[in-house]
């Protein structure tokens, strides 16, 4: 894949997504700008995973699933034929709703990917990186090759996040990386998440209001049309898309007067 820099890391043009015969996703058409965070929020069933999905070629995982349009990372569309599915899963990294962490050591956890991938480099210190960057270092240290099962709920999700981060992606998404944890980990994963913003791009599916307003940049609101299709329906600055969206139905939804 080429390496360009611009403005926006990932665009949609024309987005569609069906599951068999089911639209999930219409003429999706939106920017992921670069070293920012989006969020992607809206009411259930409007797509908002199956968007995330499509920006490292997850959604062609699922048995019937086919997608249309353009998905552009860095001005490439990583739907073209000639495009590594897995590089590009290498280059844009996911983080999930609940964490998993593999039944391996906290040590093992945050150097498999960089083992299977051949990454160059001293393990020991692509792991500490790796902790480093994921505000889990000084907490680990002492019980690297401890289970990550012994960690807690909070702590597990910045391990994957760590996990994501040792392949030294470029872009990081994330699928409600929140909503199995207490607001005390909440906290310090929306920390987190701020901080890798000087060094990554991210996108976040979020049905958190107060979490999409807390920690991202821009917010794409979706929704879902009478042939239950999920479709975008404005995108902006989030602080402008909160205070003064352009749509009666984002107002009506952010205020929580529907969805």
């Amino acid at each position: 894949m080429t390496n360009q820099v611009g403005q926006f890391t990932i665009e949609t043009r024309s987005l569609n997504v069906w599951y068999g015969t089911f639209r999930a996703l219409k003429d999706i058409s939106m920017e992921v700008r670069t070293n920012q965070v989006t969020a992607i929020i809206g009411p259930s069933g409007c797509g908002k995973s199956t968007l995330l999905r499509c920006m490292n070629r997850m959604t062609e995982l699922v048995p019937g699933a086919r997608v249309g349009g353009e998905v552009l990372f860095r001005g490439q569309n990583i739907y073209d034929a000639r495009v590594d599915a897995n590089e590009v899963r290498f280059r844009i990294g996911m983080v999930f709703q609940k964490p998993n962490p593999f039944p391996k050591s906290i040590f093992d956890n945050v150097a498999f990917g960089p083992r299977i991938n051949g990454l160059d480099g001293d393990l020991n210190e692509i792991v500490e990186w790796s902790l480093r960057r994921a505000a889990l270092w000084d907490e680990v240290e002492d019980r690297l090759h401890k289970s990550a099962f012994a960690l807690s709920g909070g702590q597990q999700q910045r391990l994957c996040i760590a996990r994501a981060l040792a392949v030294k992606p470029e872009v990081i998404l994330m699928d409600e990386p929140c909503s199995a944890l207490d607001p005390i980990a909440t906290l310090a994963i929306e920390d987190l998440i701020r901080d890798l913003t000087r060094e990554y791009t991210i996108v976040i599916v979020t049905h958190n209001m107060q979490q999409a307003a807390r920690v991202s940049d821009q917010t794409a609101f979706l929704t879902v049309g009478e042939d239950r299709a999920g479709f975008l329906v404005e995108q902006g600055p989030t602080k402008a898309l909160f205070s003064n969206p352009k749509d009666e139905r984002t107002e009506a939804y952010i205020t929580g007067r529907f969805g």
